[in-house]
Protein backbone atom coordinates (compact mmCIF):
# COMPACT_ATOMS: atom_id res chain seq x y z
CA UNK A 1 0.00 0.00 0.00
CA UNK A 2 1.11 3.81 -0.32
CA UNK A 3 1.26 5.83 2.20
CA UNK A 4 0.81 9.37 1.21
CA UNK A 5 2.59 12.76 1.72
CA UNK A 6 0.03 14.07 4.74
CA UNK A 7 0.02 10.57 6.48
CA UNK A 8 3.97 10.20 7.13
CA UNK A 9 4.77 9.97 11.17
CA UNK A 10 6.99 13.08 12.09
CA UNK A 11 9.55 10.56 13.02
CA UNK A 12 9.59 9.68 9.27
CA UNK A 13 9.69 12.96 7.73
CA UNK A 14 12.54 13.89 9.93
CA UNK A 15 14.40 10.81 9.19
CA UNK A 16 13.83 12.02 5.46
CA UNK A 17 14.89 15.45 6.39
CA UNK A 18 17.83 14.22 8.08
CA UNK A 19 18.57 12.04 4.68
CA UNK A 20 17.85 14.49 2.15
CA UNK A 21 20.40 17.07 4.33
CA UNK A 22 22.96 14.21 3.61
CA UNK A 23 22.81 13.91 0.50
CA UNK A 24 22.89 17.83 -0.09
CA UNK A 25 25.94 17.89 1.40
CA UNK A 26 27.99 14.84 1.58
CA UNK A 27 28.88 13.08 -1.67
CA UNK A 28 25.73 12.34 -4.31
CA UNK A 29 24.07 9.83 -3.88
CA UNK A 30 25.80 8.23 -0.67
CA UNK A 31 24.09 9.26 2.05
CA UNK A 32 27.13 8.90 4.27
CA UNK A 33 29.03 12.31 6.54
CA UNK A 34 29.93 15.79 4.94
CA UNK A 35 33.53 15.61 2.94
CA UNK A 36 36.03 17.24 4.23
CA UNK A 37 35.88 21.46 3.19
CA UNK A 38 39.22 22.54 2.68
CA UNK A 39 41.19 21.57 -0.13
CA UNK A 40 44.18 20.07 0.23
CA UNK A 41 46.58 23.04 -1.56
CA UNK A 42 45.07 26.06 0.69
CA UNK A 43 47.80 25.18 3.54
CA UNK A 44 50.93 25.31 1.21
CA UNK A 45 49.09 28.58 0.02
CA UNK A 46 48.79 30.23 3.10
CA UNK A 47 51.90 29.09 3.99
CA UNK A 48 53.57 30.94 0.70
CA UNK A 49 51.40 34.01 1.50
CA UNK A 50 52.97 34.55 4.77
CA UNK A 51 56.95 34.00 3.75
CA UNK A 52 56.06 36.40 0.93
CA UNK A 53 54.39 39.15 3.10
CA UNK A 54 57.08 40.58 4.64
CA UNK A 55 59.36 40.98 1.19
CA UNK A 56 55.43 42.86 -0.01
CA UNK A 57 56.65 45.34 3.00
CA UNK A 58 60.37 45.34 2.07
CA UNK A 59 59.54 45.78 -1.93
CA UNK A 60 59.08 49.69 -1.57
CA UNK A 61 62.64 50.18 -0.23
CA UNK A 62 64.22 47.07 -2.50
CA UNK A 63 63.18 48.93 -5.22
CA UNK A 64 64.51 52.62 -4.50
CA UNK A 65 67.79 51.06 -3.10
CA UNK A 66 68.14 49.46 -6.85
CA UNK A 67 67.04 52.77 -8.69
CA UNK A 68 69.29 55.07 -6.11
CA UNK A 69 72.50 52.54 -5.50
CA UNK A 70 73.02 49.28 -7.32
CA UNK A 71 72.14 51.05 -10.59
CA UNK A 72 74.77 54.19 -10.02
CA UNK A 73 77.12 51.10 -9.07
CA UNK A 74 76.74 48.73 -12.34
CA UNK A 75 77.25 51.87 -14.25
CA UNK A 76 80.32 52.96 -12.81
CA UNK A 77 81.71 49.45 -13.01
CA UNK A 78 80.51 49.41 -17.17
CA UNK A 79 82.03 52.13 -17.59
CA UNK A 80 85.39 51.54 -15.92
CA UNK A 81 85.37 48.39 -18.81
CA UNK A 82 84.83 50.93 -21.90
CA UNK A 83 87.37 53.72 -23.75
CA UNK A 84 86.41 57.76 -24.13
CA UNK A 85 83.50 57.01 -21.89
CA UNK A 86 80.72 59.69 -22.13
CA UNK A 87 83.25 62.07 -24.20
CA UNK A 88 83.00 60.16 -26.93
CA UNK A 89 79.85 58.61 -28.92
CA UNK A 90 81.11 55.09 -29.19
CA UNK A 91 82.62 53.60 -26.70
CA UNK A 92 85.06 51.02 -26.88
CA UNK A 93 85.02 48.22 -24.95
CA UNK A 94 88.67 48.07 -23.26
CA UNK A 95 88.36 45.25 -20.59
CA UNK A 96 90.96 46.00 -17.83
CA UNK A 97 93.21 48.20 -19.63
CA UNK A 98 91.64 51.30 -17.53
CA UNK A 99 92.57 49.34 -14.06
CA UNK A 100 96.15 49.02 -15.80
CA UNK A 101 96.35 52.48 -16.25
CA UNK A 102 95.34 53.31 -12.52
CA UNK A 103 97.39 50.93 -10.74
CA UNK A 104 100.51 52.16 -12.90
CA UNK A 105 99.98 55.61 -12.39
CA UNK A 106 102.76 56.69 -9.65
CA UNK A 107 100.20 59.83 -8.43
CA UNK A 108 97.66 56.89 -7.51
CA UNK A 109 99.96 55.50 -4.90
CA UNK A 110 100.79 58.64 -3.61
CA UNK A 111 97.43 59.13 -2.67
CA UNK A 112 96.40 55.95 -1.67
CA UNK A 113 99.94 56.75 0.86
CA UNK A 114 98.51 59.89 2.00
CA UNK A 115 94.85 58.81 2.20
CA UNK A 116 96.44 55.78 4.37
CA UNK A 117 98.56 57.97 6.84
CA UNK A 118 95.53 60.62 6.76
CA UNK A 119 92.77 58.09 8.19
CA UNK A 120 95.22 55.94 10.38
CA UNK A 121 96.57 58.73 11.98
CA UNK A 122 93.10 60.41 12.34
CA UNK A 123 90.90 57.09 13.48
CA UNK A 124 93.69 57.19 16.36
CA UNK A 125 93.95 60.94 17.56
CA UNK A 126 89.93 60.96 17.34
CA UNK A 127 89.82 57.58 19.62
CA UNK A 128 92.48 59.60 21.84
CA UNK A 129 91.23 62.59 22.21
CA UNK A 130 87.48 61.57 22.49
CA UNK A 131 88.69 58.60 25.30
CA UNK A 132 90.15 61.60 27.12
CA UNK A 133 87.13 64.16 26.95
CA UNK A 134 84.41 61.57 27.84
CA UNK A 135 86.51 60.46 30.60
CA UNK A 136 86.66 64.11 32.23
CA UNK A 137 82.96 64.92 31.45
CA UNK A 138 82.09 61.50 33.25
CA UNK A 139 84.21 61.89 36.67
CA UNK A 140 82.50 62.87 39.83
CA UNK A 141 84.97 65.19 40.33
CA UNK A 142 83.75 68.23 37.99
CA UNK A 143 80.70 69.96 39.08
CA UNK A 144 77.14 69.74 36.54
CA UNK A 145 78.06 73.76 35.61
CA UNK A 146 81.80 73.04 34.49
CA UNK A 147 80.69 69.81 32.63
CA UNK A 148 78.59 71.42 30.98
CA UNK A 149 80.23 74.30 30.27
CA UNK A 150 83.37 71.75 28.64
CA UNK A 151 80.28 69.70 26.82
CA UNK A 152 79.76 72.87 24.92
CA UNK A 153 83.55 73.70 24.00
CA UNK A 154 83.58 69.88 23.29
CA UNK A 155 81.26 70.08 21.03
CA UNK A 156 81.18 73.05 19.03
CA UNK A 157 83.81 71.97 15.88
CA UNK A 158 81.40 69.53 15.12
CA UNK A 159 78.52 72.37 14.80
CA UNK A 160 80.83 73.84 12.08
CA UNK A 161 80.23 72.78 8.18
CA UNK A 162 82.96 71.46 6.50
CA UNK A 163 83.18 74.99 4.57
CA UNK A 164 83.48 76.71 7.46
CA UNK A 165 85.89 74.58 9.46
CA UNK A 166 88.42 75.02 5.94
CA UNK A 167 87.80 78.85 5.85
CA UNK A 168 88.56 79.16 9.37
CA UNK A 169 91.83 76.55 9.82
CA UNK A 170 92.80 78.83 5.94
CA UNK A 171 92.71 81.87 8.24
CA UNK A 172 94.25 80.66 11.33
CA UNK A 173 97.18 78.68 9.30
CA UNK A 174 98.33 81.45 7.13
CA UNK A 175 101.47 83.15 7.24
CA UNK A 176 99.97 85.75 9.00
CA UNK A 177 97.35 84.16 11.33
CA UNK A 178 96.98 83.53 15.12
CA UNK A 179 98.46 79.78 14.51
CA UNK A 180 102.32 81.42 13.20
CA UNK A 181 102.20 84.22 15.53
CA UNK A 182 101.59 82.21 18.70
CA UNK A 183 104.37 79.57 17.57
CA UNK A 184 106.56 82.73 16.58
CA UNK A 185 106.12 84.25 19.49
CA UNK A 186 107.29 81.37 22.28
CA UNK A 187 110.14 80.93 19.54
CA UNK A 188 108.83 77.24 17.98
CA UNK A 189 108.84 78.54 14.61
CA UNK A 190 110.18 81.58 12.60
CA UNK A 191 106.68 83.09 12.71
CA UNK A 192 106.03 82.54 8.54
CA UNK A 193 105.60 78.70 8.06
CA UNK A 194 103.49 78.09 5.00
CA UNK A 195 101.40 75.30 6.63
CA UNK A 196 99.01 74.98 3.89
CA UNK A 197 101.38 75.45 0.86
CA UNK A 198 104.90 73.63 2.20
CA UNK A 199 104.88 70.00 1.08
CA UNK A 200 106.24 69.00 4.15
CA UNK A 201 103.69 70.30 6.44
CA UNK A 202 100.46 70.36 4.40
CA UNK A 203 99.90 66.62 5.10
CA UNK A 204 100.02 67.15 9.06
CA UNK A 205 98.22 70.13 8.45
CA UNK A 206 94.98 69.04 7.26
CA UNK A 207 95.26 65.89 8.95
CA UNK A 208 95.38 68.14 12.31
CA UNK A 209 92.40 69.97 10.81
CA UNK A 210 90.61 66.30 10.25
CA UNK A 211 91.29 65.50 13.68
CA UNK A 212 89.86 68.67 15.54
CA UNK A 213 86.69 68.59 13.37
CA UNK A 214 86.03 64.89 13.93
CA UNK A 215 86.78 64.18 17.46
CA UNK A 216 83.43 64.84 19.36
CA UNK A 217 81.58 62.16 17.21
CA UNK A 218 83.91 59.46 19.60
CA UNK A 219 83.43 61.61 22.48
CA UNK A 220 80.04 61.90 22.47
CA UNK A 221 79.66 58.21 22.06
CA UNK A 222 82.00 56.94 24.22
CA UNK A 223 80.58 59.52 27.25
CA UNK A 224 77.30 57.60 26.19
CA UNK A 225 78.92 54.02 26.59
CA UNK A 226 80.99 55.30 30.01
CA UNK A 227 77.65 56.61 31.45
CA UNK A 228 75.99 52.90 30.63
CA UNK A 229 79.14 51.21 32.63
CA UNK A 230 77.25 49.29 36.39
CA UNK A 231 78.84 51.38 38.75
CA UNK A 232 78.79 47.50 40.82
CA UNK A 233 81.70 46.96 38.81
CA UNK A 234 83.72 49.69 39.70
CA UNK A 235 83.29 49.36 43.32
CA UNK A 236 83.69 45.64 43.35
CA UNK A 237 87.03 46.20 41.69
CA UNK A 238 87.69 48.93 44.92
CA UNK A 239 86.91 46.34 47.22
CA UNK A 240 89.38 43.51 45.72
CA UNK A 241 92.01 46.64 45.71
CA UNK A 242 92.58 47.99 42.37
CA UNK A 243 94.05 50.42 41.32
CA UNK A 244 92.04 53.54 38.99
CA UNK A 245 94.69 52.55 36.33
CA UNK A 246 93.19 48.81 36.74
CA UNK A 247 90.09 49.55 36.73
CA UNK A 248 90.31 51.48 33.61
CA UNK A 249 92.22 48.67 32.30
CA UNK A 250 90.21 45.74 33.46
CA UNK A 251 86.40 47.30 33.71
CA UNK A 252 86.55 50.35 31.23
CA UNK A 253 88.30 49.39 28.36
CA UNK A 254 86.19 45.87 28.08
CA UNK A 255 83.01 47.26 28.96
CA UNK A 256 83.87 49.89 25.90
CA UNK A 257 85.48 47.54 23.42
CA UNK A 258 82.35 47.10 20.96
CA UNK A 259 81.80 50.51 21.08
CA UNK A 260 85.22 51.50 20.38
CA UNK A 261 85.53 48.27 17.23
CA UNK A 262 82.40 49.62 15.56
CA UNK A 263 83.30 53.64 15.34
CA UNK A 264 86.95 52.91 14.59
CA UNK A 265 85.74 51.16 11.80
CA UNK A 266 83.06 53.52 10.71
CA UNK A 267 85.57 56.17 11.22
CA UNK A 268 87.50 54.46 8.93
CA UNK A 269 85.56 54.02 6.05
CA UNK A 270 84.43 57.54 6.46
CA UNK A 271 87.76 59.20 6.57
CA UNK A 272 88.84 57.15 3.57
CA UNK A 273 86.00 59.02 1.89
CA UNK A 274 87.19 62.71 2.76
CA UNK A 275 86.82 64.70 0.06
CA UNK A 276 85.43 68.15 1.13
CA UNK A 277 88.00 69.04 4.13
CA UNK A 278 91.34 68.04 1.45
CA UNK A 279 89.67 69.88 -1.86
CA UNK A 280 88.67 73.27 -0.06
CA UNK A 281 92.30 73.68 2.07
CA UNK A 282 94.58 72.57 -0.17
CA UNK A 283 92.94 70.70 -3.45
CA UNK A 284 95.59 67.88 -3.26
CA UNK A 285 98.60 70.26 -3.36
CA UNK A 286 101.34 71.40 -2.99
CA UNK A 287 102.69 68.78 -5.53
CA UNK A 288 100.23 65.79 -4.83
CA UNK A 289 101.46 66.25 -0.77
CA UNK A 290 97.87 65.90 0.49
CA UNK A 291 96.69 64.03 -2.37
CA UNK A 292 93.85 61.73 -1.71
CA UNK A 293 92.05 58.61 -3.78
CA UNK A 294 89.23 61.19 -3.24
CA UNK A 295 90.64 64.39 -5.14
CA UNK A 296 92.72 62.22 -7.67
CA UNK A 297 89.57 60.39 -8.72
CA UNK A 298 87.72 63.68 -8.74
CA UNK A 299 90.51 65.24 -10.85
CA UNK A 300 90.60 62.53 -13.38
CA UNK A 301 86.73 62.76 -13.75
CA UNK A 302 86.58 66.70 -14.05
CA UNK A 303 89.90 67.89 -14.71
CA UNK A 304 91.45 65.40 -17.25
CA UNK A 305 87.75 64.34 -17.94
CA UNK A 306 89.20 60.81 -18.07
CA UNK A 307 86.21 59.68 -17.06
CA UNK A 308 87.01 55.84 -17.93
CA UNK A 309 89.71 55.38 -15.71
CA UNK A 310 87.99 58.20 -13.19
CA UNK A 311 85.15 54.86 -12.63
CA UNK A 312 87.99 52.42 -13.02
CA UNK A 313 89.90 54.36 -9.82
CA UNK A 314 86.25 54.72 -8.07
CA UNK A 315 85.73 50.96 -8.22
CA UNK A 316 89.22 50.32 -6.76
CA UNK A 317 88.05 52.67 -3.83
CA UNK A 318 84.69 51.14 -3.76
CA UNK A 319 86.41 47.69 -3.15
CA UNK A 320 88.48 48.84 -0.70
CA UNK A 321 85.97 50.31 1.60
CA UNK A 322 83.70 47.01 0.62
CA UNK A 323 86.57 45.11 2.72
CA UNK A 324 86.69 47.55 5.49
CA UNK A 325 82.48 47.44 5.80
CA UNK A 326 82.81 43.12 5.40
CA UNK A 327 84.67 43.37 8.81
CA UNK A 328 82.24 46.02 10.17
CA UNK A 329 79.44 43.62 9.30
CA UNK A 330 81.49 40.46 11.05
CA UNK A 331 81.58 42.79 13.87
CA UNK A 332 78.26 43.57 13.80
CA UNK A 333 77.38 40.18 14.01
CA UNK A 334 79.95 39.10 16.02
CA UNK A 335 78.28 41.43 18.56
CA UNK A 336 74.69 39.69 17.80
Amino acid sequence: MFTSHAQRTPATAGASRATGAARTDGAPGTGGPPAPAPPATRPAWERLKRRLTPYGFLSPTGVLLAILMLTPIVMVIWYSLLDGVITTRNSAFVGFANYTEVLTDPVFWTAARNTLVFTTVSVVAHFAIGLGFAMLLNTPLLSHRVKAFFRVIYVLPWLFTVAIIAVLWRLLLNPNGVVNYLLGTVGLTDGQTEWLANPSTALAAVTFINVWAGYPFFMISLLAGLQGIPRDLYEAARVDGATPFQQFRNVTVPQLRPIIISMALLDFIWTTQQFALIWMTTGGGPINATEMLSTFTYKLAFSRYEFSVASASAVVVLLASMVLAFFYVRHQKARD
